[in-house]
């Protein structure tokens, strides 16, 4: 004997496809809001990152004009080196503030390589300050090579940062 199957239930089917419908509707809403969110998150860190690259540049300027006024005799050596230790709680300032900021997944990278371009920084003015104490050219020499280290960690770091902005477009 053959079993007779029943006829498909129009109002059935019409519920289903209205449940599938609002599942994909969520579906696509979660996944915008996400794409959303991710963007915020990413303009804010972007945002945070300029703001401390931008407040060390001022503050680094600064600091070699006073330098500059100094060897040209302008400033005095107890005016240097006083003006080298605000300099110096500024820059461990600024390192702190990468430890405050969020970086989205891609960015990390880029991230600690500017935390480690200013650690640098920090550590060839230390010595730039101690060669103003004690006039020993050789600590004049590694604070220069960290300068350069300083500069080096930079590029790469705004080179990851670029290729990550453009990897997250």
């Amino acid at each position: 004997m053959l079993k007779k199957r029943k006829a498909p239930n129009p109002k059935k089917k019409m519920q289903m496809a209205i449940v599938a419908g609002a599942i994909i509707i969520g579906g696509v809403i979660m996944l915008n809001y996400n794409l959303d969110q991710a963007k915020i998150s990413g303009q804010s860190f972007g945002d945070s990152l300029a703001q401390i690259q931008n407040d060390l540049k001022n503050e680094t300027a600064n600091y070699d004009a006073k330098i500059t006024l100094y060897q040209n005799g302008n400033i005095t050596k107890q005016d240097i080196l006083q003006i080298s230790d605000t300099h110096i709680a500024v820059l461990n300032e600024t390192l702190s503030k990468y430890n405050k900021i969020k970086p989205p997944g891609p960015f990390a990278p880029s991230l600690e390589l500017f935390r480690l371009s200013t650690q640098a920084q920090l550590d060839s003015d230390k010595l730039l300050k101690q060669w103003i104490q004690t006039g020993d050219n050789s600590t004049k020499i590694r604070s220069d090579q960290l300068l350069g280290q300083s500069f080096y960690y930079e590029t790469r770091a705004l080179d990851s940062f670029n290729k990550a902005k453009t990897n997250s477009e």
